[in-house]
């Protein structure tokens, strides 16, 4: 949940970005330059690609691969959203999923509640939204799975008819 929450807010609080050539042997990955609990993302792995807390208990699918390590600084009051969010989705992630938003047979029905703006369904971002804004970032290609490359992830041709 933290990486799609992350995701969503375009910011992944990455302080640090270490480029270099990574083993992951029998599940365990060396990161010296983090700390036990340490928020990190790696970028660039065939099997490991995402957001992971730096534990003894961290497991990942064996590889070698020539990607980054982002060092996070997730905030603790972001953290604890994150994990109310995970309890809402477990409770109600099932429901809002549906397609449907009311249902009627054998005398029993029901309407899902609507964002009143917007007219949609209740999800966590409708939910949880006013609390997130604060740590909304806009899109920003130092923050994104290109950081480091040298094209970004669309380019429009130049033609010279085009005004700016």
């Amino acid at each position: 949940m933290i990486e799609e929450v992350l995701n969503y807010l375009h910011n992944y609080f990455c302080i640090d970005v270490y480029s270099d050539l990574y083993t992951v042997q029998d599940g365990k990955i060396e990161l010296p330059f983090l700390t036990e609990n340490q928020y990190f993302r790696i970028v660039g792995s065939i099997f490991n690609d995402g957001v992971y807390q730096y534990t003894d208990e961290l497991e990942l699918k064996d590889e070698t691969f020539d990607g980054s390590i982002w060092a996070l600084a997730v905030p603790p009051a972001l953290v604890t959203i994150i994990d109310e969010i995970s309890a809402w989705q477990a409770k109600y992630g099932e429901i809002t999923a549906s397609p449907y938003t009311s249902e009627s047979f054998g005398g029993y029905s029901y309407t899902k509640s609507a964002n009143a703006s917007t007219e949609s369904a209740m999800n966590w971002k409708t939910i949880f939204g006013d609390r997130l804004d604060p740590y909304r970032k806009a899109m920003d290609m130092t923050n994104s799975a290109y950081a480091g490359h040298q094209d970004p992830p669309f380019h429009r041709p130049f033609n010279p008819g085009w005004s700016l």
